[in-house]
């Protein structure tokens, strides 16, 4: 019972320590290298002789075109090469531009590691859809609520693939809104099937409605604040770690009380998974200039969070099936 009570003690530990970085990190966003007199003598320079019409006039491919690259912000991407090539050379530290690293763009993405291993989250979400629909009946009451985490999830690495690919104010704040919906939706659904919320009974279906009422103020609140008050980036991160601090709590002690009643091996996979995902998100807190002009801290996030997606589908349908199959006796 006590190696229970530490286990389930952890994800309290490492979400607090985690909340405390990201709000001691948030602060020290780096960007000393658009304040360095190098880079701004380059880009003013590069303004005057390249975006002016002649025939010295910038020539910009298509495909970066149709990506919104124009002549200014060419010349801010070629001087950030330029200057972090010669602090390298100097042998002083890689700085950020603009609050981010220097990456070497490929076809005009900005970040193509990012973009990439978002297109990866994507497609473990899509995978999973498919596996909800191929291999559990449309009668079971949780299906769709288990579709709705995977819409959730594929439009939130939609919108995360856009905003690596090209950086603007817009494409930013649909990332962040749509991964808030993600997190919350996550903690939403994780109630509806640790509490059984999905029964069709009156007093079920009056405090379900009351938690997806709670849920929608709280995600309209959180939009409200980051576009009419402030766009914070402190609150954000702190309100999504909160969020999802209390889903991982919950799935904690609905598998490790699953598991002890039933002794099933298959009930401890959302322990795998959030600790695997929790981990994968610590990366973030540890950044470091991308290996190669490529590969960063938070690509890596990405990347990690990949494989445990995928084995949240499966548990997903396991835990269906299981439900299903008339094995109530550990499923409240």
């Amino acid at each position: 019972m006590a190696s229970q009570k530490g286990w389930a003690r952890r994800p309290w530990f490492l979400f607090a320590l985690a909340l405390v970085l990201v709000l001691l990190a948030s602060g020290a966003e780096a960007s000393v290298g658009d304040r360095l007199p190098a880079f701004r003598e380059c880009v003013r320079q590069c303004k005057e002789t390249k975006c002016v019409a002649g025939k010295d006039a910038m020539q910009i491919p298509l495909y970066r075109r149709l990506l919104l690259w124009d002549c200014p912000a060419e010349c801010d991407y070629a001087c950030q090469h330029d200057i972090t090539a010669r602090r390298i050379i100097s042998d002083q530290p890689v700085v950020q531009f603009h609050g981010k690293w220097p990456f070497f763009r490929i076809l005009g993405m900005q970040e193509p590691l990012s973009v990439f291993f978002s297109l990866g989250n994507l497609w473990a979400h899509a995978s999973g859809l498919r596996r909800l629909r191929a291999s559990v009946p449309p009668s079971y009451r949780l299906l769709p609520f288990y579709k709705l985490f995977a819409y959730f999830g594929i439009t939130s690495w939609v919108f995360s693939s856009i905003f690596h690919t090209r950086d603007f104010k817009f494409t930013e704040e649909m990332d962040y809104f749509a991964a808030g919906a993600s997190v919350l939706y996550g903690l939403y659904y994780t109630a509806v099937r640790v509490f059984r919320l999905d029964r069709p009974t009156r007093k079920i279906k009056s405090i379900l409605k009351s938690w997806t009422v709670l849920c929608c103020c709280l995600y309209l609140a959180h939009v409200a604040y980051l576009k009419g008050v402030r766009w914070d980036y402190t609150y954000n991160m702190a309100a999504n770690v909160v969020v999802g601090l209390l889903h991982n709590v919950l799935w904690f002690w609905f598998s490790f009380r699953r598991y002890r009643l039933s002794g099933e091996p298959w009930t401890l996979l959302p322990v795998v998974a959030v600790t695997w995902i929790s981990l994968a998100m610590s990366l973030e807190l540890f950044d470091f200039a991308p290996l190669w002009g490529s590969l960063d801290a938070h690509a890596l996030w990405h990347f990690g969070t990949i494989a445990p997606c995928v084995l949240w589908y499966r548990y997903l349908v396991m835990d269906a099936l299981d439900d299903l199959g008339g094995t109530k006796k550990f499923i409240s």
